[in-house]
């Protein structure tokens, strides 16, 4: 069954497993959770200490709730830190779901610690209703493959290769970023909910966000062209989330300023992509078969938005080049190409004696 009109294309002041319960079953395309996980964090309205047992119930009532209103080909991912991510994976099989992928998203700017490593990670578990019948758009979210970036070996796919299942490419918000809202503790970023949702979800697919938080999921829902939905205990953080997705312009509706001028939400575009694919600028000059596959990536992300027409990939270059000058492109790690058995020095057995 369908949601009602009325209630698509906003966020609701509500608890999500009473609000769940009082609507159809079977309407929501791709849901995304990230819960609060119970590991002491500062709510305004939610406390995120509960024992154990309490806490257990509470994830498998709401991600029941969830279940009921995804639909039969429908896609479910759940964001959850160490403590109860074997938990999720339980009560994800108890539901009916089939676990696709078990990513890890490890970022950098890890939480300070005293005592014990410091936590960089978290566990990103992707489930669909069904086993086969379930949006994938691979073409959608491809990524430069080894190949292509370090040896440019003419056998590499041109489409590059779909991504692993640990994410390194996305750094956790933190306090000084400009993405950074400042009123909610635990914010996601944009770029991971992008990749998600184009992925897993086509455009005017309904998406649903149970914990709307500090909106993210709502945001990138709306850039791309898709339905949203979202449910929040708090009403400060309603608020700011409707702040955030009445200045979010969706990127098929873009238009291009005078003489020609990119538009604000292509450029933001860009500048994602360039973050992902890893290579610097100076390779995609000198490897022309690279910023063509670039190009390529790039349009067929506007495609999954909704946007028609291409950029050649002239204009992409000229594009990144005026934002390097700008300092406004993201810093690349260049990835070295694997030694070769010649390049390796023999183990020096003292250093294990």
């Amino acid at each position: 069954m369908a949601l009602d009109e009325k209630e698509l294309d906003k966020v609701h002041n509500a608890d999500c497993i009473e609000w769940l319960n009082a609507r159809p079953e079977a309407w929501a395309d791709l849901i995304f959770a990230d819960p609060p996980f119970n590991i002491g964090y500062t709510y305004d309205v939610y406390e995120d200490r509960k024992a154990y047992d309490d806490y257990y119930a509470w994830t498998e009532s709401w991600m029941r709730a969830c279940r009921r209103a995804l639909k039969p080909t429908g896609t479910f991912w759940v964001a959850i830190g160490d403590e109860y991510a074997a938990e999720v994976r339980v009560i994800g099989r108890a539901c009916g779901l089939t676990l696709r992928n078990w990513v890890i998203w490890a970022y950098t700017f890890g939480q300070n610690t005293k005592r014990k490593f410091a936590r960089s990670h978290v566990h990103l578990f992707y489930f669909t209703a069904d086993p086969k019948d379930f949006t994938f758009n691979d073409l959608a979210v491809r990524v430069f493959s080894d190949r292509q970036r370090e040896y440019h070996d003419k056998r590499a796919n041109p489409k590059g290769k779909i991504p692993d299942d640990t994410w390194t490419e996305f750094s956790r918000v933190c306090g000084t970023f400009c993405e950074r809202e400042g009123w909610h503790p635990c914010q996601m970023p944009l770029a991971v909910l992008a990749r998600i949702i184009r992925a897993c979800s086509g455009a005017g697919d309904v998406v649903f966000d149970p914990f709307s938080g500090s909106g993210t999921t709502l945001v990138a829902a709306k850039r791309l062209s898709r339905r949203f939905v979202g449910t929040e205990l708090s009403a400060e953080y309603v608020e700011g989330i409707r702040r955030r997705l009445e200045a979010a312009e969706p990127i098929a509706a873009a238009k291009a300023g005078g003489n020609g001028a990119w538009p604000d939400a292509h450029v933001e575009e860009l500048l994602a992509t360039y973050g992902e694919a890893g290579v610097p600028t100076d390779l995609l000059l000198e490897h022309r078969h690279l910023l063509g596959a670039f190009a390529d990536y790039y349009n067929w992300r506007l495609g999954a938005a909704g946007v028609a027409g291409s950029y050649e990939p002239a204009d992409v270059w000229l594009k990144l080049e005026h934002l390097r000058k700008q300092v406004r492109l993201p810093k690349i790690k260049v990835h070295a190409a694997e030694p070769t058995v010649a390049q390796v020095r023999p183990l020096d057995k003292g250093l294990f004696g």
